[in-house]
């Protein structure tokens, strides 16, 4: 349900995401929080959920026109007629985004394959795309990495998104704000469906411990379940729980245009509204009554007005409401354009969006998410590097070699790709432009360090062809011909002999 206005949420003066700084003096052992600390935090973050419930039902399509009372005086009609645009934004933008895998190479001279196969099992792709959507609805996104067992002797990294309504990341007060311990918390419920407390999980930089409660999420002696805390090691060397912002200002994708959301709704829901009050008129009657109730359909209302001057004055009208259609669309076309706009989402629809643009030319109309673009991958860059250095502090435990340090992570944006062009690009290059640049421009995860190596050997294979065909006999070079017409080597034919 929608809790609060729109206009209220775009002058939210709160930090909008589920981080929560604390003085870390005030936490007493920091592998331990004090209860002070940890009910500290998740009622901090408990006011920042109205929030993200209200952003998730605007995606969902729980908006403020369904919710729409109209007064009686204003007509019978009340349709209610939703445009989810919101919805609209945030899948392009995930399409976008993450529709294409990310690029993630390692820096010069060192080795992340380990991170990569590691990166295969989680089938991280789906996973990104899901922690896209969370930024692209919320404005931020969680996830959490953690130990899981295959069978009873092995072990293997998995990576969860995690709910940033359930989710707090407790940093120090610092200009840094380097991550303390994170809290995972849901409530559980009996077999009748009935609250029975709640499961609350605090991931600290050595330890996972997790609480039960006997009531509500508030942490004290008495509340908690017998057989609780329970504490296991985990060997990630920090908090496993990695944050990550949309913006600076860590907004959703379509939060500040909300209110024109709102206002597209309303003005289509009441297009349709006076359209329904046209075919439901009110029926005037002027100078007259009747008197057969049966001759009136009971669909429609009647008033009795006095008698009209002249020789007609009496007569029947309906009494309806006039609009310009014309104006209306207008209207609908400039509010459409204004959402699109604030947002950076290109209108597929647009007749001058045609299918046969070039890829230069689509490049321009994209301009504005490629702009968009650029400020999700700095953010997302960040946090996934977070994510790699956590996964190579235990990878390095189970001896495997690896370095995340300065890797580098790239968007591929996922869009009509000219290959053609870029190929032509490429060639013109040549000479101009160092290969390594140059072929860095293809789509796609490729390494062109390798890609010039293959192109090389491709080179000399066609060299040593080409010196073969030349020379004749350069074919059977080192060979020769025994007494039954096979080709053989020299050596061979000599031994034979002897």
């Amino acid at each position: 349900m929608i809790k609060i206005d729109s206009i209220s949420l775009l002058n939210w003066g709160k930090d909008r995401s589920s981080d929560v700084a604390v003085d870390p003096e005030l936490l007493g052992d920091i592998n331990n929080p004090n209860f002070d600390a940890i009910n500290y935090a998740i009622n901090a973050q408990q006011q920042r959920i109205e929030r993200f419930d209200l952003l998730e039902d605007y995606y969902q399509g729980n908006q403020t026109i369904v919710q729409r009372q109209l007064s009686n005086t204003l007509g019978k009609a009340n349709q209610k007629v939703l445009a989810n645009h919101a919805k609209y934004i945030t899948d392009m933008n995930v399409g976008f985004t993450t529709g294409n895998p990310l690029s993630i190479a390692a820096a010069e001279g060192k080795n992340i394959k380990p991170i990569q196969e590691s990166f295969d099992e989680m089938d991280v792709d789906s996973h990104n795309t899901e922690l896209e959507k969370d930024l692209s609805v919320l404005g931020s996104a969680y996830e959490l990495l953690y130990i899981k067992k295959t069978d009873a002797e092995n072990t293997e990294m998995a990576i969860q998104k995690l709910d940033p309504r359930r989710t707090v990341l407790v940093t120090d007060d610092t200009v840094d704000h380097n991550p303390l311990f994170g809290i995972y918390y849901f409530p559980k419920l009996d077999l009748l469906g009935n609250p029975n407390g709640y499961l609350i999980t605090v991931y600290t930089q050595k330890s996972i411990i997790a609480y039960r409660t006997k009531i509500g999420y508030g942490l004290s002696d008495t509340n908690i379940v017998d057989g609780y805390p329970q504490t296991t090691p985990h060997f990630f060397g920090d908090v496993p729980v990695v944050s990550y912002q949309n913006n600076e200002e860590k907004q959703g994708d379509f939060e500040q245009a909300i209110s024109l959301i709102d206002a597209y709704n309303e003005l289509q829901s009441d297009r349709i509204t006076d359209k329904r009050n046209f075919v439901d008129a009110i029926l005037v009657l002027f100078g007259f009554t009747l008197d057969d109730e049966n001759s009136i359909d009971k669909a429609h209302s009647v008033i009795q007005a006095p008698p009209k001057t002249g020789d007609n004055a009496a007569d029947v009208e309906w009494l309806t409401k006039s609009f310009d259609e014309s104006q209306m669309q207008t209207l609908a076309d400039s509010i459409k354009n204004d959402i699109l706009q604030m947002t950076y989402v290109p209108n597929l629809l647009d007749q001058n969006f045609s299918s046969n643009a070039s890829g230069v030319a689509i490049k321009y109309k994209l301009f504005g998410l490629y702009q968009l673009l650029a400020t999700k991958e700095r953010y997302l860059a960040k946090g996934i590097r977070r994510r790699m250095q956590l996964m190579q502090n235990v990878l390095t435990l189970k001896g495997q070699q690896c370095d995340a340090n300065g890797a580098i992570i790239h968007i591929n944006p996922n869009i009509p790709v000219d290959m053609s062009s870029i190929i032509g690009d490429i060639k013109n290059a040549d000479g101009v432009i160092p290969q390594k640049v140059a072929l860095s421009w293809l789509p796609g995860q490729n390494d062109p360090d390798e890609m010039i190596k293959e192109l090389n050997q491709e080179k000399q294979d066609n060299i040593q062809q080409q010196q073969k065909a030349l020379s004749g006999d350069a074919l059977t070079e080192g060979k020769t011909v025994d007494d039954n017409g096979n080709v053989v080597d020299k050596q061979q034919k000599s031994d034979d002999k002897s």
